[in-house]
């Protein structure tokens, strides 16, 4: 990000050097000499505490999108022909195989390698209690993991190489073209998905599908630094990672065995054969690591502080890769299950659940419990999600609410994109302002507008956008983080939030700062508002923007006010801006959750990443 060269410099005279811009001081309200209560606070609307279909989301029909597709050059290739075109090459490998199979050469390359290598564990060893607990519970996060990992693609099921999210310029996509004819928003992009496979299902609804997302990653992530850990302290590390560049020709004699449905020795209990050994080190050491770094590398909070990181992992290369390693994850999990049953049903079964060498029934039995449980919990999810979608919210706000709070004081600094860095799109979203009162304001060029700033401040005020103008002016390119998915460069200039600070000087009760739109926040009215932190506005990159990309700001884009907050998502940039209050606490407004999307949609409050 960049800000413009000093920001502090060539500033003209403002209040918060002494003196005043033409604005009029607010009169004391009923809340006293405490401080004023801004009027829009009575506009506000409490969100439902379960889901109703017919309101959610503004109305969103809920419509699905279109099969799987990917680029290949200018064409779009459906990926659903990749079934039939998989069975064919599937029979085709066999029939090569079976034959390479009868050549002496080969014959005499598989007794050289049959697979395994027999520098194994010792038998003793087989597979403790810890490893066949972290199994079970390993399968139980990654199944809910994937299912709102998928949820969280629909909101926005487009995937990209450059950070722009330029229509039509992505690689991967289940949604339509974006029509050309008209506005087009980012929640329109989002589809449904069947409740079975997303979680919970419906469209745009991304905020409950984080809080799984988060949640169950934070049980991943523990669970597999322990795993680490009791790896490396046994000799259960020998399994799963390579000694000798003779796994690379023991895998080959594997896969060509498997493919020509001669199996080789199933030796699983003693040591893993070449493909096992390097599928696993793959999965285990590169996959999973992988998932974590660009998980984390689409954070605005993030991504903006390691600037350098951010330019090479930029938000949607890092996206993509995430997705091509769920999609890796997805491939390791049906070759794996598939080869537990045909490799030795029964004693792989013993194998991973009584950690026992044997063909006996109770390791069915274990299993079978096993699955009962992920198989009762993937039913209930989706359903459980829309009934009690504020339990939902407050669980996920425990289990991961403090670590967001640490992200948010991750310290972005400018100077890392310039102005050929800048996006050609920048999607629109949010409801747009449709009162009679915004239209009298835009038809004059918001020559009437005026920003009230209350609440809990020694100086209330009312200021013109003439008056704003008339204060220091800073310029920053930034990138935008759309909680959807989607990401955007864009140069803003405007007012920097602590100089407005400094001219209406809140009282040291004030630990929140609450914006308010001249717009709802869906169909069925109620002020779209969102609340920060006071630190939060303290920062040299939080912004009230008024230009954009070197043009005043379009209606489109959060005309005659946005917010700028680089630490936080997209959906907390309110557009719009008619009103700002600084609070001791946000639980009076509205559900006392943070925001008019935290209320009515289920988002967390803190949403740095």
């Amino acid at each position: 990000m960049s800000a413009s060269s000093g920001p502090q410099s060539e500033r003209p005279t403002s209040a918060s050097e002494g003196a005043s811009p033409s604005a009029e001081p607010l009169a004391a309200t009923s809340a006293g000499a405490s401080g004023t209560v801004d009027p829009l606070r009575a506009t506000l609307t409490k969100g439902e505490e379960n889901v109703d279909l017919a309101e959610w989301a503004g109305g969103l029909p809920q419509v699905g999108g279109t099969a799987p597709h990917v680029r290949v050059g200018h064409h779009w290739f459906n990926l659903l022909w990749l079934l039939p075109i998989g069975v064919l090459l599937l029979l085709g490998g066999i029939a090569g195989a079976q034959g390479l199979r009868t050549l002496e050469p080969v014959e005499d390359f598989i007794a050289r390698w049959p697979g395994t290598a027999m520098d194994p564990t010792p038998p003793d060893q087989g597979f403790p209690w810890w490893l066949r607990w972290q199994h079970f519970f390993n399968l139980f996060f990654m199944m809910l993991i994937i299912r709102s990992g998928v949820q969280v693609l629909a909101d926005h099921p487009r995937l990209y190489w450059n950070r722009h999210s330029t229509p039509d310029t992505e690689w991967f996509r289940f949604q339509k073209p974006v029509p050309k004819d008209r506005v087009w928003t980012a929640k329109e992009d989002s589809v449904r998905l069947p409740g079975w496979l997303g979680i919970p299902g419906i469209r745009h609804s991304i905020g409950l599908a984080r809080w799984w997302h988060f949640a169950f990653d934070s049980l991943w992530l523990v669970n597999g630094i322990v795993f680490y850990i009791l790896l490396f302290s046994t000799p259960q590390w020998q399994r799963i990672v390579p000694t000798s560049w003779g796994v690379i020709p023991n895998a080959a004699s594997t896969a060509l065995q498997y493919m020509s449905l001669d199996f080789p020795a199933n030796e699983g209990w003693i040591a893993y054969n070449g493909l096992q050994l390097l599928a696993y080190f793959f999965t285990v050491f590169i996959a999973a690591p992988l998932a974590l770094v660009t998980g984390l590398m689409q954070s605005p909070a993030i991504n903006n502080r390691f600037r350098s990181a951010g330019r090479v992992l930029n938000r949607q290369a890092a996206r993509s890769i995430h997705y091509l390693v769920l999609v890796w994850i997805l491939i390791f999990i049906v070759i794996h299950t598939t080869m537990v049953y045909i490799t030795g049903f029964l004693e792989n079964l013993n194998h991973i659940t009584t950690g026992q060498d044997s063909t006996a029934w109770s390791g069915l039995i274990l299993y079978a419990a096993w699955m009962a449980i992920v198989i009762a919990v993937w039913l209930a999810a989706s359903p459980a999600t829309l009934k009690y979608p504020r339990v939902v919210q407050r669980a996920g706000r425990v289990m991961v609410g403090p670590l967001k709070g640490v992200l948010e004081h991750l310290d972005p600094r400018p100077g890392e994109y310039t102005e050929k860095d800048i996006s050609p799109h920048l999607w629109p979203n949010g409801r747009m302002p449709d009162s009679a009162e915004y239209a009298a304001l835009e038809a004059n060029d918001f020559r009437d507008y005026r920003l009230r700033i209350d609440g809990l401040v020694t100086r209330p005020v009312e200021l013109s956008l003439a008056d704003l103008k008339g204060m220091a002016y800073q310029e920053q390119i930034t990138q935008h983080f759309c909680i959807q998915g989607w990401s955007g460069v864009a140069k803003w200039g405007g007012v920097p939030m602590r100089d407005l600070m400094d001219l209406v000087g809140p009282l040291p009760e004030a630990q929140y700062v609450a914006f308010y739109a001249l717009s709802s926040g869906g169909p069925d009215g109620g002020t779209y508002y969102d609340v920060h932190s006071i630190e939060a506005m303290h920062h040299e990159l939080t912004l009230l923007a008024y230009d954009m990309n070197g043009e005043t700001l379009s209606v489109l884009h959060g005309a005659p006010l946005r917010l700028r907050n680089e630490v936080e998502v997209g959906f907390k940039m309110v557009k719009w801006i008619g009103a700002i209050e600084f609070i001791a606490d946000f639980d009076e407004l509205g559900n006392g959750q943070g925001g008019y999307n935290e209320d009515h949609e289920f988002f967390g409050y803190r949403d740095p990443i």
